[in-house]
């Protein structure tokens, strides 16, 4: 019906410009588009959270909190605290059922720039932490117009701190709770005249719910910038993550002394300008990692004598100039560089074991070139058109169009149509490593089909927004056996359809009501991917306390896909109530609580590893 009231107002606004009232909003977007943007004229679904909902949320990372704030995506988790990587691990992204295993179909951004590990193409969910979040940015469906590679089904972009006004802010937590977790860290953000600074520190372990499941994490990040002048500024950033995890197996299969060291770091440098009709920046950026895993062993079996270990590194240069050839218009320019790859090699636990055996030592590179045509035709009608082309040199050519129409209509409503097209290259895993490589692999590709509609009433209190959409991925790579051996081949496709909801209302001072839900159609089934996902959230804030709670339903997640030897699969359907407070106990000193799964709900979400029941954190906060 939405869909029917809404092409109705389309028809009236042709006839009643002049009622469209100017929507204030509470921000604006930076993803979707390579500058700040009123979200209503963009064709793409962006939805953000901001700093106020991490911090109440509590968490190190901000990936749980997305899985209960955004409708169409899900994280998998194994455990309180820590995702891990290899056997074992969690914190795949599914956005639509889009994921990839591992997950290589969603891309993760700090500020605009990729993040993921230069040899297998995936991000670390591990890294994504919430103390140098201002706000967290998401598009739902493909992105590869302006991000390329790995935006195939959405895109997550961590924007940092950086202060809009003279300040100095610092802020200290600490909190421990079940299972001997410890959450603590410090954060600062300063700025004087034209310097801007923001900084911080964390530290994070947990012994874990079940026996040989602990983690610990030390993580840091920076953010300098200098305003030359009016028109141009620079910026440099940097984080750096190390952690120690283990994977313990499955409950039915435990896995002994398999433990997971891992360091990640990247760093920035941008030189941006603003003028009254153009701005734009060039950025150049590293990310890169030094992994040593020892897989361990099972009851039996003999003890490993070697160790994996590898370094890899993704380096590369972004440049976009956006320019207003005339009213209404912004055209974006944009051309990016990218070289990645990495060196693996098993090391030897003994002297009797060679000290090292190369496996692969291999780079690869991309560059690409985009255009994006945005006019705002009149006042309600605005229109995008772009596509990149690009050179991958294993998977040579590909190309990645968009095209969508904005309506801003009257009482505040808005619809969208787009047709987009996204696409992810193989990885040097695929490519090379490991028996089922194939050095002819071609990028797997998406067409996405999307009709959104958002109601704003009440003057802005109360927010309404649906979205339909039907996404289809051909070219998928899938592992078969070829002349009786395993190889990566082109061979898959993908069918998903559905649609999401959102509603948030404030509907009394500092008492705000907010719910999603998603609902997704697959062809055929996937993993973590739940059919039906609803979060529907309470919080009131005073100057004295927060309090807030959350109920998350998950309904058909496939923990273990059908197969001949289960043909049915594994499905999992739960309830999880969440909660949060905290109070003012002094001038800026905060207690705070956090309860999670309050109904000690007994769920998996990777098969064989049973998630913890209720777990409670408490802490002091304090910010001068």
């Amino acid at each position: 019906m939405f869909l029917i009231a809404a092409i109705l107002a389309v028809s009236t606004a042709v006839n009643s410009v002049d009622s469209i009232p100017t929507l204030t909003l509470d921000e604006v977007v930076a993803t979707g588009t390579r500058s700040s943007t009123d979200p209503r004229l963009l064709p793409v679904t962006v939805s953000v959270v901001n700093e106020t909902v991490l911090n109440e949320k509590a968490t190190p990372n901000i990936l749980p909190t997305l899985t209960e704030q955004i409708p169409g995506i899900f994280v998998t988790s194994r455990g309180v605290f820590g995702y891990g990587v290899s056997n074992g691990g969690s914190g795949a992204i599914k956005v639509r059922g889009i994921g990839g295993q591992p997950n290589t179909d969603v891309l993760v951004l700090i500020d605009g720039l990729p993040q993921y590990a230069g040899l297998y193409g995936h991000p670390i969910a591990d890294n994504y932490q919430t103390m140098m979040a201002e706000r967290v940015e998401v598009i739902r469906g493909p992105a590869s117009l302006y991000y390329g590679s790995n935006a195939m089904g959405g895109v997550i972009n961590i924007v940092t701190h950086q202060p809009k006004k003279d300040t100095v802010i610092t802020s200290i937590h600490a909190q421990g709770g079940s299972f001997g977790s410890v959450d603590a860290g410090i954060t600062n953000q300063l700025r004087r005249g034209k310097w801007t600074e923001a900084a911080g520190f964390n530290y994070v372990r947990t012994s874990g719910h079940r026996a040989n499941m602990g983690f610990d994490q030390y993580s840091g990040f920076a953010r300098l910038g200098y305003n030359i002048d009016n028109h141009w500024s620079l910026n440099a950033t940097g984080n750096i993550a190390y952690f120690n995890t283990a994977n313990p197996g499955t409950v039915t299969d435990p896995i002994y002394d398999s433990h997971q060291h891992i360091l990640r770091g990247m760093a920035t440098l941008s030189a941006e300008n603003h003028y009254d009709r153009t701005e734009g920046a060039v950025r150049a950026y590293y990310s890169g990692g030094r992994h040593r895993i020892n897989d361990g062993h099972k009851t039996g079996e003999a003890t490993p004598v070697t160790e994996y270990n590898h370094t890899d590194l993704m380096l590369g240069i972004s440049a976009y100039q956006i320019v207003q050839m005339f009213q209404g218009n912004h055209t974006t320019f944009g051309f990016d560089y990218q070289h990645f790859g990495g060196h693996v090699w098993n090391k030897g636990l003994s002297d009797k074991v060679p000290s090292t055996k190369d496996v692969i030592r291999k780079t690869l590179y991309e560059l690409a070139g985009y255009i994006d045509f945005r006019q705002q035709v009149v006042e309600w009608f605005s229109l995008d058109a772009g596509v990149r082309l690009g050179w991958h040199s294993q998977a040579g050519f590909y190309y990645a169009p968009q095209a969508g129409l904005s309506f801003i209509l009257p009482h505040d409503a808005q619809l969208k149509a787009i047709v987009s097209r996204g696409f992810r290259n193989p990885t040097i895993r695929e490519l090379y490593m490991y028996p089922p490589q194939n050095d002819s692999l071609q990028a797997v590709n998406l067409w996405n089909y999307e009709l959104s509609y958002k109601q704003y009433l009440w003057g802005g209190r109360l927010r309404l927004g649906a979205n339909v959409f039907y996404l289809h991925a051909k070219n998928m790579i899938e592992t078969r056996m070829t002349n009786g051996r395993p190889r990566n081949v082109n061979t898959g496709e993908l069918k998903n359809a559905g649609c999401e909801l959102e509603f948030s209302a404030r509907v009394w001072q500092g008492l705000v009501l907010g719910a999603n839900y998603s609902y997704l159609y697959m062809l055929n089934p996937i993993l973590a991917a739940p059919e039906h996902k609803l979060n529907v959230s309470v919080a009131y804030n005073h100057d004295r306390f927060h309090i807030g709670t959350s109920f998350q339903y998950i309904h058909g997640l496939y923990s273990i896909l059908p197969s001949t030897a289960l043909p049915q699969g594994t499905k999992q359907n739960f309830c999880l109530w969440n909660a949060h407070a905290a109070g003012r106990i002094w001038r800026e000193l905060w207690l705070t609580l956090t309860a999670d799964n309050i109904l000690g709900t007994q769920y998996e979400i990777n098969a064989g590893f049973p998630m913890p029941g209720t777990t409670v954190m408490a802490g002091l906060r304090i910010t001068f």
